[in-house]
């Protein structure tokens, strides 16, 4: 199957479904970020870190890169910057064009696979900004060459994603037996993994199809694109969600530079 069409489609549903990560940003948060002060999230819970950014977001071009929603890019162009949001699902970006012209902001929105970036030309961009999402994703190798490529030197990829560990268990115990049980080794691909029924299910559901990439993919792949990692931490998400949440963060971010 094409993965990527099936992941379009699946977070189209996602948005109709009404999904935590597709809920438009309200105008109180937009006002504060017109204002320069601003929140914003690259993973489920910790707000990023003020430093990460620069001191003044005015006139920076951004690309949102696999972050549409209707949430952090809003924030971004309310603060100044001159905003592209890319994503693969063109419901996402819907709530992204909904906030703007809700709020009166420019945003450029582009529909397209993270991995191929080439409409762009090299160096176009001072920061790319890059939420959990790269676990719908095959291959994470072009993504960093790409957002390397696009990016001028100086400027920052800030990038969220899972802890490759939150893979190994088996999400139908977790989810419904409330207990862990490792099942799973990584790298991680609901195609390849799951059990068929299981696998059936999901796609059924209309489900979004995920990777667990490990941290060599992840953090190393970065660095082999030439990006040097100047800021990490990490994130929990809730006990509902996973019941790893109770014993170790699920979550990673980082901050990469190109010198």
């Amino acid at each position: 199957m094409d993965i990527i069409e099936y992941n379009s489609g699946a977070w189209d549903a996602e948005v109709e479904r009404g999904s935590e990560w597709s809920k438009a940003v309200s105008a109180e948060e937009i006002a504060e970020a017109k204002k320069g002060d601003f929140s914003i999230i690259l993973t489920p819970r910790k707000v990023v870190p003020r430093d990460w950014f620069p001191p003044d977001l005015s006139g920076l071009d951004i690309l949102g890169l696999a972050s549409g929603g209707g949430q952090q890019v809003p924030i971004l162009a309310a603060a100044g910057a001159r905003v592209t949001s890319f994503d693969n699902s063109r419901r996402q970006l819907e709530q992204d064009r909904i906030v703007a012209e809700r709020e009166g902001l420019e945003i450029r929105l582009e529909q397209g696979d993270a991995a191929d970036l080439s409409r762009f030309s090299d160096e176009s961009f001072d920061m790319i900004w890059h939420p959990c999402s790269n676990c719908f994703m095959p291959d994470l190798k072009p993504v960093w060459q790409e957002a390397y490529r696009v990016l001028r030197k100086g400027g920052s990829m800030l990038s969220g994603f899972h802890n490759p560990f939150l893979f190994i268990f088996d999400r139908e115990k977790d989810e419904h037996e409330g207990r862990l049980e490792v099942k799973y080794s990584l790298p991680y691909s609901d195609l390849a993994d799951l059990e068929k029924e299981v696998l059936d299910k999901y796609k059924a559901n209309n489900e979004p199809l995920e990777y667990g990439h490990t941290l060599e993919q992840q953090i190393g792949g970065q660095i082999d694109a030439g990006f040097v990692i100047g800021g990490l931490f990490e994130d929990y998400w809730s006990d509902e969600a996973t019941n790893l949440n109770k014993y170790s963060p699920t979550f990673i971010a980082t901050k990469a530079l190109k010198l």
